[in-house]
């Protein structure tokens, strides 16, 4: 698998990356071995977590088969801290949290250091810049090698870079912003993605395959066993069932039969090569699910069908985002 650039810096990771997210919960240890065993071998080398996935258990089993299964010198692990299981307080991104759930999350994994460690949220209760100093004392005590954000708006992540970048050499730069991008949602592209290119800030696209929807499998109904008839996550998916995303996901079918593909090796070969991508991450849940996946490596689409797909899936820009003038 080719490698990237995440951002302006000097870490390279695979251009897919392979999320945690169900592991511990829906994706049992005998499972999650074989897809990191098959991303591995595909030369797959970055894996997100979070501490907060599973409540730690995404972690734990990670760390369980880290070395007995795969050299960890060969992986980028990349976790995530903030997010807390508090109704009145649904992100903490003070220092002291932040430090702790560092600590917590390195004696899960097993691991002295993780290559990426990234703020899950931005914490409107906590000063900025004590938020970035946890990420600079992260990186200078050797806990982290790399700093990222998540869920960061446009205003949040160009601040936070910029403060970043305002004491070259004594701060940790920003390497990358995780946030959900697909065909089924591309609000990264009003501010957030122009942040992130004019400040060399990689991007990580979570759910490239819109929560699953842009497979197609809801095209007629809902399938047994499916995020969508879960009674848990079954919200998660409904928001791109309406009428604008079904023609998006018609338009991906009609592309992927035309060039003999599935839909979902479509939707990641677009996303993969947006401008400023360098890994959409993947929550494959089964064996076959992650080889669809990693088969899109030597897929590149025809710019004809990357025009049609841009076209019919665009959001709506309009004032301050495009020129005033043009309006």
């Amino acid at each position: 698998m080719d490698l990237r650039h995440l951002g302006h810096t000097g870490l390279r990771v695979s251009r897919l990356g392979l999320g945690t997210l169900r592991w511990a919960r829906d994706t049992e240890e005998q499972d999650a071995a074989e897809l990191l065993k098959m991303f591995w071998e595909a030369g797959g080398t970055l894996l997100d977590t979070a501490d907060v996935y599973a409540d730690g258990g995404a972690e734990y089993l990670l760390g369980r088969l880290l070395d007995s299964l795969v050299p960890r010198s060969e992986l980028v692990i990349a976790t995530k801290a903030g997010s807390v299981p508090d109704p009145d307080r649904r992100f903490d991104a003070s220092r002291g949290h932040l430090l702790a759930a560092l600590d917590a999350s390195l004696e899960r994994l097993g691991t002295d250091y993780v290559d990426l460690w990234q703020v899950h949220a931005f914490d409107p209760m906590t000063p900025l810049e004590e938020t970035l100093q946890a990420l600079d004392i992260a990186v200078s005590s050797g806990r982290a090698r790399y700093a990222g954000v998540s869920n960061f708006c446009g205003w949040q992540l160009a601040k936070a870079a910029t403060w970043q970048l305002g004491v070259p050499g004594a701060r940790t730069r920003l390497a990358s912003t995780q946030m959900e991008y697909s065909l089924l949602q591309r609000g990264v592209e009003r501010e957030v993605l122009p942040a992130a290119l004019d400040l060399g800030v990689g991007l990580l696209p979570s759910s490239p395959l819109g929560r699953g929807v842009l497979t197609g499998k809801y095209r007629h109904g809902t399938p047994p066993g499916s995020r969508g008839a879960s009674t848990t996550l079954a919200g998660f998916v409904a928001p791109y069932l309406d009428g604008p995303g079904r023609r998006v996901v018609d338009a991906v079918a009609t592309a992927a039969d035309g060039l003999a593909v599935t839909p979902a090796q479509v939707a990641l070969a677009w996303i993969r090569d947006r401008p400023g991508v360098a890994a959409p991450i993947v929550g494959a849940r089964t064996a076959h699910q992650l080889h669809e996946a990693l088969s899109v490596e030597d897929l590149r689409l025809p710019d004809e069908i990357c025009r049609a797909l841009d076209d019919i899936s665009a959001p709506v820009h309009q004032y301050p985002d495009h020129e005033w003038s043009s309006l």
